[in-house]
């Protein structure tokens, strides 16, 4: 169970979590995280996320092919021949890219995922369909960091849409925007490194520095 409820410090130690006990997670808990989900706010009030938990480790490993496939041809050179971003040190990004190859090879491990996806029908995603989806995301990481488990968003299925979304078994009309694989943390939660405010925040005018008093 969590050690605290306070909010900003659920907000300020929830990392990515991406090695991850094979434990089994109570249903109760990923309940609790769904229901979190529902509380979000979406485009009209639509309601069209639709949430898919996967526990199949036959599925899980047939959407990690295309996973380590995304890793080993497009992300893995690109941590290779990136900078570190703001709040990172040369250190911090390795050890980044490491959980990052940790959790390919052992996607499948995590006990439950959950699969957060919008039900377009017949209509075409464009650059305002996440808000329908992603606030739901940020508030099942929020959840599950309060109840003590791991978890982190990943899109990197999407480098493969179509052979990811097969596997995964979505039919027509639906697609999926993030896997959360949830279980509990072998690493201990800790504050996040985002760089800060002056980095990222104008006001008035682009590049003019936000006055903070």
């Amino acid at each position: 169970m969590p050690e605290g409820t306070d909010l900003f410090d659920i907000i300020g130690t929830t990392r990515a979590m991406r090695r991850l006990k094979p434990d089994p997670v109570p249903d109760a808990m990923i309940q609790r995280i769904l229901e979190s989900a529902i509380c979000a706010p979406n485009g009209g009030n639509t309601q069209r996320w639709r949430f898919l938990v996967i526990k199949d480790t036959a599925i899980k490993k047939g959407v990690q092919a295309w996973y380590k496939k995304a890793l080993d041809e497009v992300v893995g050179p690109r941590y290779a021949s990136s900078a570190p971003p703001p709040g990172a040190t040369k250190e911090g990004y390795h050890r980044q890219h490491s959980a990052v190859e940790y959790l390919t090879e052992h996607f499948h491990e995590a006990p439950v995922w959950i699969v957060a996806c919008i039900e377009h029908g017949k209509d075409k995603p464009n650059r305002s369909s996440g808000a329908s989806i992603y606030p739901a995301v940020q508030n099942m990481l929020l959840t599950a960091r309060a109840l003590g488990l791991g978890a982190t968003l990943t899109t990197r299925h999407l480098l493969y849409e179509k052979e990811a979304e097969k596997a995964l078994g979505l039919p027509p009309g639906v697609h999926s925007y993030a896997i959360l694989p949830i279980g509990y943390p072998m690493g201990k939660f800790g504050p996040v490194g985002r760089g800060t405010l002056e980095q990222f925040v104008y006001q008035d005018r682009w590049g003019q520095p936000y006055a903070a008093k």
